[in-house]
């Protein structure tokens, strides 16, 4: 008997101290959220006790939430979290340029790193870390994402954006009376192709590596990434309780094959990083031995990044990493691994979510889109365009220097061309890929200051700042700041692309990186940097599949149907009518006028409805995340 009760006990001990802990939490959670100063702010009711607010924001981006709410409650407010705790919400731009000014001091929430680290980022990579290893890091990846070594790359933009030209060529050339549709129009998914030519990009681009996905689905690391991405958590209650309760994650669905997806990308990662460290090393010595033997054996050094081969970011990043000073200065093994799903999942979601965005934009204005093709055609008048029509990157990429120049001279006519410039920075004002991003509070307190005039609390008080306790969790909306009509005016919800040729005093105040926008976050590092340190890489790869592609063909769309977004890591497009076929821009593409460009491919797929390739765009549905956070 005695032996049966001490067997009963052991079983029900555990029992008990879970119970217990999960307890502990909760009353841990209610008393710190209600001794937060933020408990004096105004801000929406709460619907629900256990979630808060977090359900009717699923949907924010078609219901124009957070302007109805800053209408409501002013710029600065609360809603609620989990358990009814108050989240500050601010769309006011001094304390945006506090908060993410002072990174360090307010970094990601620990339940959002853990869920950037699990869609592929890593525990040890860009986009997670924060503190010292965040500024090691980002020293070290720094010449990688120079102006002058991004453009050593377009090489690679130039021949993925005319592949995929030349795709969608082919199939409106041969395009035959169906749906309705004229012969030489074609319905074709544009997210799913310029998904898959981005990761061609950031696969070669970022670690000289040929994912194929235009024409190929079964790369292995590729399916890999896409087993990874496409599994991230939803928005159920399962996930909320995993936020809190961190032994809760071990049952999360897919677990074995996110573990053989996880382990694929590690050896594929592995291999990567040892073949670029062995040419690294093979390179730098033979440099050293002719620096020294044309300077009579006097060591020279490493005369920072002249090399020829390897212009990759990892090959850049293992040259950076090597010439550290001291071993606390160096990436590990790991922190490098975590860097090669970084590129992957930030390089390549995000640009793909942008274009797409671009093109569904045009397609919906075309008088834009005719002036966009003027300027464009004009850009070209005087340089023979090997880039788009001459022999591919694989044959030219140092053979033939006249090429190369030309390719070069276009290149920097297409960066300063001025309309292009302004449907760019538009198109990624009214459609970030990135719609929100989150923080929280590390210092004891805080006293975030606040424009001119202060705002108001839930008393009526006028307040000059914002008072936060450690552990406060902060949401800055970047989609609503982008489209704030007291900062932009009246017209800021449309796209125009003109409002850049004389843009509203009012958006100075905004700390944008880019365009007084924060779409690649803040440009006012003061205590840590976490803009986007590819910003440069995605303008430029943006800004030249933009001319390829509307320089030989035109985009519409049908008038009747009514394209929504998600958010599940990036902001996708779905079709409202057609809710089972998942994330989809459909548009309507035939060739431009005056277009004579021969496409020098076949169509692997059916366009319209391609077989999903990975990383495969998870499905849209009632589930997908509410939000992102960079």
């Amino acid at each position: 008997m005695y032996s049966i009760l001490s067997s009963l006990l052991l079983l029900v001990t555990p029992f008990f101290l879970l119970v217990i802990a999960i307890v502990a939490k909760i009353l841990f959670t209610l008393i710190q959220q209600r001794l937060s100063p933020l408990r004096h702010l105004p801000g929406p009711p709460s619907p629900s006790l256990f979630m808060g607010n977090l359900g009717e924001m699923h949907d924010q981006e078609n219901t124009n939430l957070v302007a109805r709410w800053e209408e409501l409650y002013g710029s600065t407010f609360v809603y609620r979290g989990f358990l009814g705790g108050c989240r500050l919400m601010t769309t006011d731009p001094v304390a945006v340029a506090h908060i993410l000014g002072n990174a360090y001091d307010y970094p990601k929430p620990d339940f959002i790193r853990t869920a950037l680290a699990t869609m592929a980022a890593g525990y040890d990579g860009l986009l997670t870390v924060e503190g010292d290893m965040h500024r090691k890091q980002r020293k070290i990846l720094a010449p990688a994402f120079s102006s002058t070594h991004i453009k050593s790359l377009t090489p690679i933009f130039w021949a993925k954006a005319t592949q995929l030209r030349d795709i969608w060529l082919t199939e409106i050339d041969s395009s035959e009376d169906a749906e309705g549709h004229e012969k030489g129009v074609s319905r074709i998914d544009v997210l799913v192709w310029l998904g898959r030519a981005t990761l061609d990009v950031i696969g070669l681009a970022g670690f000289g590596y040929s994912f194929n996905s235009l024409t190929d689905d079964t790369n292995e690391l590729a399916n890999a990434f896409g087993v990874i991405f496409s599994t991230a958590r939803k928005f159920r209650m399962i996930t909320i309780l995993q936020v809190w309760f961190p032994f809760l994650r071990r049952f999360r669905r897919n677990n074995t094959t996110m573990i053989q997806a996880t382990n694929t990308m590690r050896r594929i990662g592995l291999e990567l990083i040892e073949e670029k460290r062995r040419a690294v090393e093979e390179e730098m010595h033979s440099k050293i031995a002719a620096e020294k033997k044309a300077n009579g054996d006097q060591d020279m050094g490493i005369q920072g990044d002249k090399t020829t081969l390897g212009r990759d970011l990892l090959s850049v990043l293992i040259r950076s990493n090597r010439l550290a000073t001291s071993p606390e200065q160096q990436m590990s093994v790991n922190e490098v691994l975590c860097q090669i799903s970084t590129f992957i999942a930030a390089g390549h979601e995000t640009t793909a979510s942008a274009m797409t965005w671009c093109l569904y934009a045009l397609a919906r204005d075309a008088m834009v889109q005719k002036k966009l093709r003027a300027a464009l055609l004009e850009v070209e008048q005087g340089v023979d365009s090997p880039a788009t029509r001459g022999p591919s990157f694989d044959t030219c990429s140092g053979d033939e220097p006249h090429l190369e120049h030309q390719r070069h001279e276009l290149t920097n006519r297409i960066m300063q061309c001025e309309y292009l410039d302004w449907v760019v920075r538009e198109s990624l004002r009214v459609h970030a890929p990135v719609t929100n991003t989150m923080r929280v509070c590390m210092r004891e307190e805080d006293h975030i200051p606040v424009q001119d005039g202060g705002f108001a609390d839930r008393e009526g008080r006028r307040r000059c700042g914002i008072s936060v306790k450690k552990g406060d969790i902060i949401s800055v909306p970047i989609q609503a700041i982008n489209k704030s009509e007291t900062l932009w005016g009246e017209d800021a919800q449309l796209f125009r692309p003109e409002r850049w040729a004389s843009p509203p005093a009012d958006i100075k105040a905004i700390p944008g990186l880019y365009s007084n926008t924060l779409t690649f976050l803040n440009g006012n590092p003061l205590g840590g940097n976490r803009a986007c340190i590819g910003y440069k890489f995605a303008l430029i790869e943006i800004k030249i599949f933009l001319y390829v592609l509307l320089k030989d063909m035109q985009f519409s769309i049908d008038p009747s149907m009514v394209i929504e977004k998600r958010v599940n890591v990036v902001t996708r497009p779905f079709v409202k009518s057609e809710p089972d076929s998942g994330n989809q821009m459909p548009l309507h593409i035939s060739r431009a006028t005056g277009s004579t460009s021969l496409p020098s491919v076949s169509v692997p797929y059916d366009l319209a409805r391609p077989p999903t390739l990975a990383p495969p765009h998870p499905p849209r549905g009632p589930c997908a995340a509410p939000v992102t956070h960079r």
